[in-house]
């Protein structure tokens, strides 16, 4: 006599198990997915945090750079046009000579009235020389004026800040010829250096 038992088909263990199992499967079968996303979700998560902070920084980064850039080409034409106008000054410019040839028209005119040699020596040349040496003076000392604003200009600027090796080397050049043209036309303007002839 066989005593082995058969499972009920239609026992309620036997009709909930099969669901059980197709339910687990689909567990696993979505759990990666859910995984991923809110992965990603989470991934994502900080950059939507940050972004505001992020965008921020970079663009006071941006900002930063256009001033550093900025303010080095301005202070890199500084030092050039300094080193200019003292080279020009040194050399003679055309302002002076004009200034100086209209001086010495006023002083032909001038000389006719002139009652002593000493008086129309002076109004024929030494006023045009006068002039001629004012004239070089004032623009060696704006060279010499402008050079030292860019030199002392990284001082009273952000910290840490300095100006590129050749803006520096161009700057004393200007520096140079600017004290070099004050004390030169200085001393030709007070008739120290070339004085004027004495007649006889």
């Amino acid at each position: 006599m066989d005593t082995t038992k058969t499972a009920d088909p239609t026992a309620p263990e036997a009709d909930t198990a099969e669901p059980k199992a197709t339910e687990a499967k689909a567990d696993l079968k979505d759990a990666p997915a859910a995984g991923s996303a809110e992965a990603a979700e989470a991934a994502e998560a900080p950059e939507a945090d940050l972004t505001d902070e992020d965008l921020e920084d970079e663009l006071h980064d941006e900002f930063d750079e256009s001033e550093k850039k900025s303010e080095g080409v301005g202070a890199a034409a500084s030092a050039v046009v300094a080193a200019g106008l003292g080279l020009v000054a040194l050399s003679g410019s055309w302002v002076s000579r004009v200034i100086a040839e209209r001086q010495t028209l006023v002083g032909q005119i001038e000389s006719v009235n002139a009652a002593t040699t000493e008086a129309k020596i002076e109004a024929l040349y030494g006023d045009a020389w006068h002039m001629t040496a004012l004239v070089n003076g004032v623009l060696s000392t704006l060279a010499l004026l402008l050079a030292v604003f860019v030199l002392a200009r990284p001082a009273f600027g952000a910290p840490g800040r300095t100006l590129p090796t050749w803006v520096r080397a161009v700057s004393w050049a200007a520096v140079a010829l600017g004290a070099l043209g004050v004390l030169l036309f200085g001393l030709m303007y007070f008739d120290i250096l070339a004085p004027l002839p004495k007649a006889a």
